[in-house]
Parts: structure tokens; sequence; C-alpha cells
């Protein structure tokens, strides 16, 4: 038992926020009559908020070096206009304008890291300029109209689906792929479990470990089983997913997700042991540029129009769920799966208050106060210790 406590007590912020998700959602589970579990609602539940979940993985890796990062919701919009201009505008291959928005949202990224990073000038203000700079570069590429429409294919980043495979009622490859999913978690848990004995640590009783791999698989399973009772597995959910993964694996197993923490935990210690702190600050405001210009490909597809209002207060969003996902205003804590959790309280949230009734303005007031309590508990945690 003294084992699960420091378990709980060392990664308090995460489990806590889990929790949070898991009651929030069976309050409105209760509040909506069931609705907000339906096979339609779900899948609009992850069409709404896939970009703030993108988003939200550039954003903690920012946040983690002890910097932040205003202007991603100016470059979401800017990037949708850049797109709109080249498809629709000047007819360029759907293709060939993705990749030329994506190395438009690095180049973003450059030119704000150069700034914070080898200038010395705080993220803040230079990310507080970039949020005007990027808006007011919207508003003349569209001359403050809208483009609109979109191609089908362009419009499949948001919108899409994968394909069904032998056709029926049940979208049979989402449920493969929660199969393929449910066995991996499963050998990764007994891998860090094998690797955590190896090393003599402190590992949770088998019991424990079998129990919460049971209520992981038994949610996604349940999810991804009502999203094949609809179109199957959005092509958002595949881009996040990909995300999880890639960026999970970076933070926790590579030399450059340890310089992330070590710059953002104590700088001038990082710097005496030989990390090049201002590299790494740098390459990742490019990384949040670059995961800005694909939101902002995804939030244009969704709209199926690039418009100068597009992205409006979306980095508060992002801003909102990494905090609310535990990481620390300090840098050097946080982690891309709290962020995820993070976004998804935001996103159950709206979504369950919007289904109840709940006007815009009372949903504005709760969410400053979740964020505040969010931050609140991050400052009791760290003085408790």
């Amino acid at each position: 038992m003294q084992t699960i406590y420091n378990l709980f007590r060392d990664n308090i912020r995460q489990y806590g926020m889990i929790i949070a998700l898991v009651l929030i959602t069976g309050l409105f589970w209760i509040l909506t009559d069931g609705i907000n579990f339906t096979p339609l609602n779900l899948t609009n539940l992850i069409l709404q908020n896939g970009f703030i979940l993108v988003l939200a993985v550039g954003m903690v890796l920012v946040i983690i070096t002890g910097n932040i990062d205003l202007s991603v919701g100016s470059v979401v919009a800017v990037i949708g206009a850049i797109a709109g201009v080249l498809i629709i505008n000047m007819g360029v291959p759907v293709w060939i304008a993705v990749i030329l928005s994506l190395l438009a949202g690095a180049l973003i990224g450059v030119w704000q890291g150069f700034w914070v990073a080898y200038v010395g000038v705080p993220s803040f203000i230079v990310t507080l300029g970039g949020m005007l700079i990027f808006r007011g570069l919207t508003l003349w590429l569209l001359d403050g109209k809208s483009l609109a429409p979109f191609p089908d294919s362009f419009q499949k980043i948001s919108g899409g689906f994968i394909p069904n495979i032998g056709g029926g009622d049940i979208h049979l490859l989402t449920i493969g792929l929660a199969i393929i999913l449910s066995l991996a978690l499963v050998w990764i848990e007994f891998r860090k479990r094998s690797q955590q004995l190896q090393h003599q640590l402190d590992v949770l009783p088998l019991w424990v470990s079998l129990l919460k791999l049971a209520i992981l698989i038994s949610v996604i399973n349940y999810f991804m089983y009502q999203l094949a009772l609809n179109k199957g597995l959005p092509t958002v959910l595949v881009i996040v997913i990909g995300l999880i993964i890639i960026y999970t694996f970076i933070m926790n197993n590579t030399v450059m997700g340890r310089h992330v923490y070590a710059t953002g935990g104590n700088r001038k210690a990082a710097d005496l042991s030989g990390i090049k702190t201002k590299r790494v600050v740098f390459w990742v405001f490019v990384n949040n540029g670059l995961l800005a210009a694909l939101a902002g490909l995804m939030f244009a597809a969704r709209l199926n129009s690039a418009t100068p209002a597009a992205g409006n207060m979306l980095e508060l969003d992002a801003i909102a769920a990494v905090f609310i996902g535990g990481a620390s205003m300090a840098g050097g804590v946080g982690t891309v799966i709290g962020a995820i959790v993070g976004g998804l309280v935001m996103g159950v949230m709206n979504n369950g208050m919007s289904l109840i009734g709940i006007g815009i303005d009372w949903q504005q007031t709760i969410k400053g106060f979740v964020l505040l309590a969010a931050v609140a508990f991050d400052v009791y945690t760290k003085n408790k210790r």
C-alpha cells in the first residue's frame, strides 16, 4: 500500500487530472442522459477538439522549457490563409500547398525561436508581438474576407475517416486497431515493469498493474467500439495518436527530451553540464510553429474556409490544456499525455455544457475557474514538498 501511495503522491498532477476527467465525463453522462456517449457525439467531440490537442502537444514542450507562446492562435489563422490563397486562388495542388504551409509554420518557429533563444527577448513579448504580426498578415492575405470552399481532398484532413473493410454496420478496421492497441499497452506495461525489476526499483503490485490495464483497455475498447458504430476512426484522431506516440517517446526515451526537461528545470545547471540550452529553446519553438501550422490546416479544413477570425483565443485553450494537464508555471514539469488529458477535460466540458444548454458566457466563466484551480493546485502541491 505504501508503494501505491508513493506512486500517487509522485504523480499527483497527472493522476489527479485523469480522475477529474473521469468524474467530469460521468457528471455529463448523468446530466445529458448518456447523450455525450453516443457514437455521433463522441465523433464530433474528436473533430471539434483535434486541433486543440495538436496545439497542446507543441505548447507543452514550450512550457516545459519555462517559456510560453501566445501566438499560436494567430499562426493557425495565417496558415489557413496561406493554404486558402495557394489552393483556392492560385490552384496549387493540395499536397504541395500542405507542405508549403507546414514549412511556413516552421519558419515562423525559426523567427520566434531566434528572438527568444539567441537575442534573449522574453518569450511572452516575442510571441505577443507574433500574435499581432500574424493576425495582421492574415487580414492582408485575405483582404479581410473569407476564402471558400476548399476541395474535398483538403477537407479530409479534418473530416475524413479511415476506410472500412468488408462493409457492414460496424467499422471492422477500427475494432482491429483497438485490439492491436490493447495488446501494445499490455506489452508496454510489462516491459516497463520488467525493466524496473531489473534495476531494483519500486514497482506496483501485480494486481494493481493488472487492474490499471483492465480499466484502460476497457475504456479504449468501449470508446473505439462507439466510433466503429458511426463512421470509424477519424483522420484527426489518427494524427493525434501518432503525435502522442512520437512525442511521448522523444520526451521519455531520447537525449533531446532529457535536455528539454533539464533546460526548464534549471537552465544555469543545464548550461554548466554542457547542454546547449539556446539550441534546445530554439528547436522547441520551431517544433511549436510546425505543429501550429498542422493545427491551422486542420482548422481550415474543418471550417472549409480560410477566415480572418480563425484561431481566435485558441492559444488560451492550448495553454489552459497544458496547465490543467499538470505542467508547471516554473518549467521543467509536464508530459504530453498530461497535455492531452487537459485538452480532453476542456473538450468534454465544452461539449457537455453545450449539450445541457449552458450559454457561452457561463462556459467561459467556468473554464476560467477550472484553469485557476489547476494552477492553484500546482502551487499547493509544490509548496507541500
